[in-house]
This record gives C-alpha cells, structure tokens and sequence, in this order.
C-alpha cells in the first residue's frame, strides 16, 4: 500500500489549479495545497514540506521558467511540471534544474496520477544515482588518503607497503576508528611537521 503523498499544486490559473486537484483527490490524494501566486512560492514550500511539487504554467515566459527553475534546483523533492507549449532550451533547462517531469500539452485530470507516480519514481532513481556518485566519490578520496599516508609512513619508517598499510589498519582497529580517519590524522600530521 502507497502512502499519502503531500503535494503542492503551484498554478496562478485557478481553474487549470482545479483540474490538476480534482485529478489527484480521484487519484486517493488528499493533502492537496494549491499556491496561485509565485511570490512567496519559497516560503509556502519551505512550511508545508511537501513530499511532491506540481507545477502548471499554461504560457510561460522566460522570466517565469527561470524563477521557477531557481527554485527547483534548491527543493530536493520530486516535481513534475505541466506547461501547454515547449522548446527545446526550456526542456532542457528543466532537466538541468531537477524537474523529474515536464509535460507538454498534456494536462488532463485522468492523466496527473500516472505522471505524478512517474515522476516520484524519477526523482527516486536519481537521488539513488546522486548518493552513489558521492560514495564513489567519497570511497576514492579515502583511498587517495590512505596511499598518501601509507607513502608517508613507508619513507618516514622505512616500511615496505604492506607493512605500512598493516600499521595503519592495526592502529585503526586499536583506536576504534576508520582507516581514512587514522590515514588523515597521518596526512594532517606530516603537512603540519612539514614532512
């Protein structure tokens, strides 16, 4: 069973905002809040942490898209975006800026669930692709510490590489910590005695 969802509908034209609502209440959603005015949009989001945005524009302006934009890359939620006309610069800004759905032309009540469902799941696969990029990241910089230290402690000791790598795990299991953390206290040490 899928949990409710808290959704934000951001749409200045009342009747498109309804459409989209009437969509989502028949839908099984019912923590629906509709924003009609862009200024304060921010702040609204900020207080009522929905789990999804929507927004509809019918014909947005450059202006408009690039607020709207900016505002996206900061909210860390899925967003799915309806918009009645497109091109191809406006797409792609839209990829750039997060937005997990972007519709053109398509803002029919029966068709907001499955987009909404898709959108979710977008935004799922790729903050999972995000987290993976930063642990591969951050693997590797821990590695890159651990052979600097290993370095340091084989001219410094006189230590082959295994040896070196053996004192710093034995020293990491001695005082409870990781690896990366005994390799950086090694590092901070050698550049503070200049070595």
């Amino acid at each position: 069973m899928q949990t409710a969802l808290s959704i934000i509908i951001f749409d200045e034209n009342r009747i498109r905002a309804s459409i989209i609502e009437e969509g989502l209440r028949e839908a099984g959603h019912d923590q629906v809040v509709v924003l009609n005015d862009i200024v304060g949009l921010a702040r609204q989001i900020e207080l009522i942490r929905p789990d999804v945005i929507v927004i509809d524009i019918e014909t947005p302006n450059r202006d408009m898209l690039e607020h709207l934009f900016q505002l996206t890359r900061s909210v860390r939620k899925p967003i799915a975006m309806f918009v009645d006309s497109s091109d191809t610069s406006s797409i792609e800004a839209a990829v750039e800026a997060g937005v997990s759905a972007y519709v053109v032309d398509g803002l029919k009540k029966e068709r907001v669930k499955p987009i909404l469902d898709m959108a979710v799941s977008r935004f799922k696969a790729f903050s999972r692709l995000q987290q993976e990029l930063a642990d591969a990241r951050s693997a590797l910089e821990e590695r890159k510490i651990i052979e600097r230290a290993k370095g340091i402690l084989m001219k410094s000791r006189k230590l082959s590489e295994d040896e070196a790598y053996g004192l710093l795990r034995q020293t990491a299991m001695n005082e409870k910590k990781k690896l990366a953390d005994i390799a950086q206290s090694i590092v901070m040490a050698a550049a503070i005695l200049g070595s």
